[in-house]
Formats: structure tokens, C-alpha cells, sequence
């Protein structure tokens, strides 16, 4: 059953760092409307610990950030991206300070107040602008309430989207986007919105892996989504692994902060031994992809369950100063970090590719836009530096909030849109049938397509997502929507672009190591992992390069 359309200026799919940024940003001048498919605060911002990376410094500079950004992509990057995205750092975070988000100070030898700065992986300098360890808590908390505040912005927690509408799919002429049909998980019901523009801010897709850092709500729905409406998808294949998620059974994806390893933290081998030495001449604070690569060479080697980070030579009152509520979390497993080492495991944490855009924002499809996670912009090439994401999350909300302010005189009203046909399914009676399929790709992601791949792994892996993807669409055509079927199509349909698109890539770069190809081509120009579905909706027109062939 559907409800009687509802329609708006602007719809927003995702309620994180980068929809309600957005929001706000355009509430002055449009109606919003912005659906969470959970509690309003239920996506991966809130569980950000780390901060925004920004040059604020006296000794750091634009340049620094660039070159660290671009070391760490692995020669992926996009300079124009990254370029973009760094020199809006700083007036990112005066926007953020005068929205009232509370960032960690400390005092100066004159009484001035400053920002506090951590130093992460990959960063030279210290430049990460932190809420204590609880930064993306400390940015959902404000921009939401702020959002529950102003009259143009509606907020709907527990809707699902399910697909874009495009006039394409109508039969219209043109091919542009002009809603989305959405689950109401309050009432079972599937609504219809129509807008004049619709942005995908649904986050990531790591909830792909069996162990993952992120919510469960982490299922690439936007990047699903969007390829099915004629979206292309860039660089898939660059998954990224945090380093360090707390190895407990009940601690489910409880990230250990990489400022841990900023302030002092070192890794340890189960004999208390060091072992980033052996691996990269920044130890602890190399990239992310090093530090996981090594992490997981060491536990096969070993046959280990977890290796260890320690922060326990450092004052207690050090820690529970900088760490105050991963120190409470671990107390509450069992393990006072001020006295012993962390159990910690590698958890698919991070998508780097994406929804291919340019910098405002724009996909393929005429008025759909993809920002945050969801997107690829280019800033992050072969593996995110830390603290970037919600620094992206962040300037591409304002970018795109710019475009749409100006083009809304010139779009029209929403379109009246047909309900939702649900005259030729039934209820299922085979909801083992999801739960299933959900367990098993998450598996063989984790088993075939993880930190190390080869050809025959990725074969394996092909073979049965293309038998799950048969199951599910018989499924999805026979019986009524639900939220784990929503959830497990999109994840299918992720996992296949990520099998794909690292099939394709012969050689190994940043986060995509197989061990049929494992050096760099450093003979070819670096490429993007372009996938174009056979609905393209946009032109045919050459892609942005990357950093090395810019």
C-alpha cells in the first residue's frame, strides 16, 4: 500500500554530517525535507571520534595538507578535488563553531583560546580539529538540533528509500530526476516524494564486510540507488580497513581512534613486541592501508586473533583527559587503557569510491546530487587520509547547497508522481530467505574480496553474487518491500560493483592489494575504476583525471 505523494523543493536522503549541513545551508531559501533511515542520529558521523582535518596553524599550510592528501591516495587523487577541499578547511570549521559545535580548546601564553589539534596518519602537522574523542557525536548533536529548529526543514526518522524516479523511468522526455519512493518503517506504508532536486547523503557501504567499524545501517543504498538509475560508479575496489577496532565479542564496532596512535599509541604483537617497523618508516602513523595490510600479515602469520595498541606508558590522567569516552567503552569490556594494551582487529570502515561527481556535487543525472561518503569526488584517490571524510562530508554540502541555491528559480514545481505499485506481489512467507542470503555475502566479502585479494578469490566472489543477485531480484518482483530487503539489494548490487571494479585493476595501489598483481604499474599513467551501467543517463564525456595524469 502507498500513501498521496508528498512533495518539496529539496529532498535529502540522509540525515548525517553532510544532508543536514546542507539542509541548513539552503533552509533560508527552500523548503526541505530530509529523511534518517533510523533514529535521526543513527549514521556514521555520530560514531566519528577522530575530527576534521583543517589547516589552522601558524607552521602548517594548504600546500602540506594537499601533498599529504596526495601521498596518501597513492596517486589517485584528484588535485582539483583535493585542492578544493583543503583550502575550504578552515572556513568550514568557523561555520561549524558559529552552528555551536563544541570544539576541544586549549588556552595560549597570551589567554587566547585555540583549537586543540591532534595529528593523525599520514598528516605532517597536527590539524585535526576534535570535540574531545567523540567529534562526529559533538557534530550530529548540534547540526541536528539545529535542523529541528528552523521551520523550512523536516526531519523524518525510519524511512527507507527504495528508488529514485526519474522521467526516464516515466517515460518523459529528458532524463532527470524527480523523487524517490521511500518505505515508511513507522507504518509499513511505501510514500512517494517528489522534488525539485534530490541529494544522496546515505554514507558508505562497509556493513558489505562481516566485521565493520560502521552502523548497521551502512549498506550503500545511495550508490545502489543512483547506478540503478543510470549512475556511473568510480573506484569501488578501495575499501578501506581501519586499523584498529576493539577486539571484543560484544564490543560489535567499536572503533580505537587513530589519535591513539597520534598522542603516542604503538602496536604490539601478542608477545608485546613492536611490528610497524618491519613495515613503513612511520610506524604507527603511516596510512591507514599500511597499518591494516601489516595488522593482518602479522595475525595469518601468527595465527593470532588480535594484536594489541598500547597508550599505557603515557600519564593516566593524560588519557582519560584525550580519550574520555573510549577509556569509559573499554572500561566497560573490561580493560582500562591507562594500564594494559587494547585488543584490536582490522573492520572494513570506509568507502572510498563512489557516485562519481564533480565539484558541486552533480551526478549523471540531471537534479540528483551525491555528497559525503556516498560521493566520489576525487579527494580521496587509492586510500582516505584520516579525518578527511567529514571534512568532504562538509565543503561538498556547501558546494552543493551554492548550485542549488542558484538554479531553483529555473526548475520548475515537482511533478505529480504515481504511487507505488504493489498489485502483483504478496506477502512473503520466506523471510529466511533474506536473512540468509544478508549472512552469506557478508562472508564471502569478508573471505574473497578483504585487506588481501587474488584472481581466484574474486572469481569465487563474482560467482556468487551473481547467484544472489538472480535470488533477490525474483524476490524483490514476488513478494512486498521490507527494510532487510531494501538493505540486502543494495548491498548486493555494492558488493558486485566492488568485485568488479577490483577485478579490473591489475596491479595493487592503496587499498587494493591482490597478490597476483602486487606492485604499482608505475610504467602507466594512474586510471580510475570507471563502471557505467547500461542505462547511462549522462553524456559521454571524458572523466576528471587523476592527480599523475591531471
Amino acid at each position: 500500500m502507498s500513501t498521496a505523494p508528498s512533495s518539496t523543493d529539496v529532498l535529502i536522503i540522509g540525515c548525517g554530517a553532510a544532508g543536514l549541513s546542507l539542509a541548513l545551508r539552503l533552509a533560508d531559501t527552500a523548503r526541505i525535507v530530509a529523511l534518517a533511515k533510523g533514529p535521526l542520529h543513527e549514521g556514521s558521523t555520530y560514531y566519528a571520534q577522530g575530527g576534521v582535518s583543517a589547516v589552522l596553524d601558524a607552521g602548517d599550510s594548504i600546500d602540506a595538507h594537499l601533498q599529504d592528501t596526495l601521498v596518501a591516495g597513492a596517486g589517485l587523487c584528484h588535485t582539483d578535488a583535493v585542492r578544493f577541499t583543503v583550502e575550504n578547511g578552515p572556513a568550514i570549521i568557523d561555520w561549524l563553531s558559529s552552528q555551536g559545535v563544541p570544539f576541544t580548546r586549549e588556552a595560549g601564553s597570551d589567554g587566547s583560546s585555540d583549537y586543540h589539534l591532534h595529528r593523525e596518519g599520514g598528516h605532517s602537522h597536527r590539524r585535526i580539529v576534535h570535540a574531545a574523542d567523540a567529534t562526529g557525536r559533538a557534530i550530529q548533536d548540534t547540526l541536528q538540533a539545529q535542523a529541528l529548529r528552523h521551520p523550512n526543514i523536516t526531519l523524518h526518522d525510519q524511512y527507507s528509500a527504495i528508488d529514485l524516479i526519474t522521467t526516464r523511468k516515466l517515460g518523459l522526455p529528458g532524463n532527470r530526476c524527480l523523487g524517490a519512493y521511500v518505505l515508511n518503517r513507522h507504518t509499513g506504508r511505501v510514500e512517494v516524494f517528489a522534488a525539485r532536486f534530490v541529494i544522496l547523503a546515505t554514507g558508505g557501504a562497509s556493513r558489505v564486510y562481516l566485521y565493520s567499524s560502521n552502523p548497521d545501517g551502512s549498506t550503500g543504498d545511495g550508490i545502489a540507488m543512483a547506478w540503478r538509475a543510470g549512475c556511473r560508479v568510480t573506484n569501488m575496489e578501495f575499501m578501506q580497513f581501519h586499523p584498529t577496532c576493539l577486539y571484543h565479542p560484544q564490543a560489535k564496532s567499536f572503533l580505537i581512534s587513530e589519535a591513539v596512535r597520534g598522542e603516542g599509541g604503538v602496536l604490539l604483537l601478542p608477545d608485546g613486541t613492536r611490528f610497524m617497523q618491519n613495515f613503513d618508516p612511520r610506524l604507527e602513523l603511516a596510512p591507514r592501508d599500511i597499518v591494516a595490510r601489516a595488522i593482518d600479515h602479522e595475525m595469518k602469520r601468527l595465527g593470532a586473533e588480535c594484536v594489541y595498541l598500547d597508550i599505557s606508558h603515557k600519564p593516566a590522567e593524560f588519557i582519560r583527559a584525550h580519550f574520555p569516552n573510549i577509556y569509559a567503552k573499554c572500561l566497560e569490556y573490561g580493560f582500562d587503557m591507562t594500564r594494559q594494551p587494547l585488543p584490536v582487529v582490522p573492520a572494513a570502515h570506509y568507502t572510498c569510491g563512489g557516485v562519481l561527481t564533480d565539484l558541486d556535487g552533480h551526478t549523471d543525472l540531471d537534479g540528483l546530487y551525491a555528497i559525503g561518503e556516498t560521493a566520489f569526488t576525487g579527494l580521496h584517490g587509492a586510500n582516505r587520509m584520516a579525518s578527511n571524510s567529514l571534512l568532504e562530508c562538509l565543503v561538498f554540502a556547501a558546494a552543493a547547497a551554492d548550485d542549488i541555491r542558484a538554479r531553483l528559480p529555473r526548475v520548475s514545481a515537482p511533478l505529480a508522481l504515481p504511487e507505488w505499485d504493489e498489485s502483483r506481489v504478496t506477502d512473503s512467507d520466506e523471510e529466511v530467505v533474506v536473512t540468509h542470503n544478508w549472512q552469506e555475502l557478508r562472508r564471502f566479502m569478508w573471505d574473497y574480496v578483504g585487506i588481501v585479494r587474488t584472481d581466484k578469490r574474486l572469481q569465487r566472489a563474482k560467482n556468487r553474487v551473481e547467484l544472489l543477485l538472480r535470488e533477490i531480484a525474483e524476490y524483490y518482483g514476488n513478494f512486498r518491500i521490507s527494510s532487510d530487503l531494501i538493505e540486502l539489494r543494495n548491498l548486493a548490487v555494492v558488493a558486485d560493483l566492488i568485485i568488479r571494479s577490483a577485478m579490473e585493476r591489475k596491479e595493487s595501489r592503496g587499498l587494493h592489494y591482490t597478490l597476483d598483481y602486487p606492485a604499482t604499474q608505475e610504467n602507466l599513467p594512474p586510471r580510475d575504476t570507471i563502471l557505467v551501467p547500461e542505462n547511462f543517463a549522462g553524456k559521454d564525456y571524458p572523466p576528471r583525471r587523476p592527480a599523475a595524469d591531471a
